[in-house]
């Protein structure tokens, strides 16, 4: 498959602010970008779907003129943009832009991928897509075929994370092996991360950024911005060009045929997460016995209550049998978190009585 994004650098570079604030900005970014050499395209959001009314919304058609502009000026800059409506995409082809992504949002509505798909109909353009906020691998599988139906080979899924119920400290979790299963399903189609929209935080990037390298990820797709702190849209994710580059720079590229690494790369990061939500239920199952404390004080009961505890004991041995855990690991296991939860009721009865 012939595609733009299996770039002859590696990675394939994208980079910009998230939102395009105005013409300045939009010349600075260009202009600190391109002069390194490395980047393949520059991105910048046109429209930006918020999540609370009377945010920063973008600046649409007027942005895309000012890109048109610099293209002109400057022959080798490629650019790329959020599109969520056909309308985008009529306006994107119109003035010139390189390549087009699809957002989480629109990634996860079949009714509007279907919209899309028929405005880019015999269209050329490259198309990345980005995998829906929700960890269904089918989903972001869905809307790539629908991309690809269009007849349309120059297409590329982009790794931004996904919302979950405990998203481990990022604004996205990760969830790696959702990425690296449609690389093993689809293992022709480029694969790009955006550390900035898993990460949250700046701090968080150059870390993500390796790691999407290890797994051997095509592309990276990093928000950058000249002066992040002040940004219109997420603030805290954007990097400095410096710190971009100095990023990129520590960047370990690891040989294709590391396969034996790269899957324990994976397995690691899998255990880390498994870790992270263990301590994380404890956390909240040690929460909870505190409140049943209080309930046990005001209605003048035990702290521990035998028939309750083997109760209890019972359906979690008999479901440790079914997912086919061992009995005695798994008994003391839980009577070693009984024992802390009887410590944390009764911690929490004397403290009220002083």
């Amino acid at each position: 498959m012939s595609n733009i994004f299996k770039s002859s650098y590696k990675p394939f570079l994208v980079a910009g602010p998230c939102s395009i604030e105005n013409q300045r900005q939009l010349q600075a970014i260009v202009d600190a970008l391109l002069d390194d050499g490395r980047i393949s395209m520059v991105r910048g959001g046109v429209w930006k779907p918020r999540t609370h009314p009377g945010g920063f919304e973008g600046l649409g058609e007027t942005a895309l003129q000012w890109i048109s502009e610099l293209k002109q000026e400057r022959p080798l800059l490629r650019f790329c943009c959020e599109v969520a409506h056909p309308h985008h995409v009529e306006l994107c082809l119109r003035y010139g832009i390189d390549a087009i992504w699809i957002g989480a949002r629109t990634t996860g509505d079949p009714f509007s991928m279907g919209e899309l798909c028929m405005a880019l109909r015999g269209c050329q353009i490259p198309v990345m897509v980005k995998n829906p906020t929700t960890p269904d691998i089918q989903l972001w599988i869905g809307a790539i075929e629908r991309v690809m139906a269009t007849g349309n080979s120059d297409i590329a899924a982009i790794h931004r994370g996904f919302f979950t119920s405990n998203n481990l400290g990022y604004r996205n979790n990760p969830s790696w092996e959702i990425p690296m299963e449609l690389k093993r399903i689809m293992p022709d189609l480029p694969l790009l991360c955006d550390p900035s929209h898993i990460g949250g935080h700046r701090e968080l990037i150059p870390q993500l950024m390796q790691t999407a390298m290890d797994l051997h990820f095509d592309g990276l797709m990093v928000e950058v911005h000249t002066q992040p702190e002040a940004a219109l849209t997420d603030a805290r994710q954007q990097l400095s060009p410096s710190m971009f580059f100095a990023a990129v720079d520590h960047l370990i590229l690891r040989s294709a045929d590391d396969i034996q690494n790269t899957n324990l790369t994976l397995l690691r990061q899998q255990i880390d997460t498994i870790d992270r939500q263990i301590l994380e239920n404890l956390k909240a199952r040690t929460d909870v016995s505190r409140r049943i404390a209080q309930i046990k004080q005001e209605n003048n009961m035990t702290v521990f209550q035998p028939k309750r505890w083997e109760t209890v004991l019972e359906k979690d041995l008999a479901l440790a049998r079914e997912l086919g855990l061992d009995d005695r690991f798994v008994k003391e296991l839980f009577e070693k978190i009984h024992a802390e939860s009887v410590r944390v009721q009764e911690e929490a009865l004397n403290g009220d009585k002083h």
